[in-house]
């Protein structure tokens, strides 16, 4: 078994246990989608995208994964994950080791001062984007 940069290659986690070595990816919109079009038939709302991303930058845009939880946990820096519930902007800092869980339907950003890396496990059928 060979190792591999998770924050190169993600994995998907599929029905039966099962784990998926992903192509690199690109950071461009067309990547998810290759990834939405190769398992979102097969493991439905079940499947599970495993990343790693690092920032140093707050994110431009908002998201939402209306089908399923997504688990954010910062390995390394600090983040403030910013939830709108109910029309209302919650904020969280998280540091290394500390994770935090966006809901289904639950719209979200984040605000990044320095620096942050965070392992993402996401059920990303039907993610969406908007502008900031």
């Amino acid at each position: 078994m060979a190792a591999f940069d998770l924050r190169k290659n993600p994995v998907h986690l599929g029905l039966g246990a099962t784990i998926h070595n992903l192509p690199e990816f690109t950071g461009d919109m067309s990547w998810y989608a290759d990834y939405g079009a190769k398992f979102g038939d097969v493991d439905g709302d079940e499947g599970r995208l495993v990343t790693i991303h690092s920032f140093t930058e707050s994110w431009d845009s908002w998201e939402v994964h209306p089908r399923g939880s997504e688990l954010v946990v910062c390995i390394a820096g600090a983040m403030t994950l910013i939830q709108e519930v109910d029309g209302e902007h919650v904020r969280t800092e998280v540091t290394a080791g500390q994770a935090v869980v966006n809901d289904p339907g639950v719209w979200h950003t984040a605000e990044v001062a320095e620096s942050a890396t965070a392992l993402f496990i996401t059920a990303g059928a039907g993610t969406e984007h908007r502008p900031l």
